[in-house]
């Protein structure tokens, strides 16, 4: 477990670094030809963590649940988004994943409702879902590689 968390701590501060090199503006464009923007990437990776984690194992999320409703899977991305959602995600997309650690180390993943994701992988326990937001993770990063070439 320690090398996924070095992982996710590893991408995190990729996309910490992304969101403070580029503006809003870039951050929020959504190219022709394209669903979403670099941020949405970004902010959905930090939705769906918490949801694999701490809803599919019965406890409350660390984020503001609006965020679900944004930035959750089949939401769609806006060029109007909150310049304050922008920030929450900068503030927190490191520190709560680096808090999920701390949690399953402390033993707070007791229970976890199994749950079949869209690329087809079954999630049964909180360490599946820990791996498998190390892979969900790396496909939104080359998606937000791909379109920083064109922003």
């Amino acid at each position: 477990m320690e090398k996924l968390f070095k992982t996710a701590s590893f991408t995190r501060s990729t996309l910490v670094k992304i969101m403070e090199k580029r503006s809003n503006e870039e951050l929020l464009k959504i190219p022709e030809n394209y669903n979403n923007s670099i941020f949405w990437n970004i902010a959905h990776l930090l939705v769906t963590q918490q949801l694999i984690c701490y809803k599919l194992s019965g406890l409350k999320i660390k984020i503001d649940e609006s965020m679900v409703s944004k930035y959750g899977k089949g939401s769609i991305a806006t060029e109007d988004t909150d310049v304050a959602d922008i920030q929450y995600v900068k503030n927190h997309i490191l520190d709560l994943s680096q808090e999920i650690e701390h949690d399953y180390d402390k033993g707070l993943f007791k229970d976890f409702n199994p749950y079949m994701t869209s690329t087809g992988i079954e999630l049964r326990s909180i360490e599946d879902a820990i791996s498998f937001g190390a892979f969900h993770d790396g496909i939104h990063l080359g998606v937000i590689l791909s379109l920083m070439k064109i922003v």
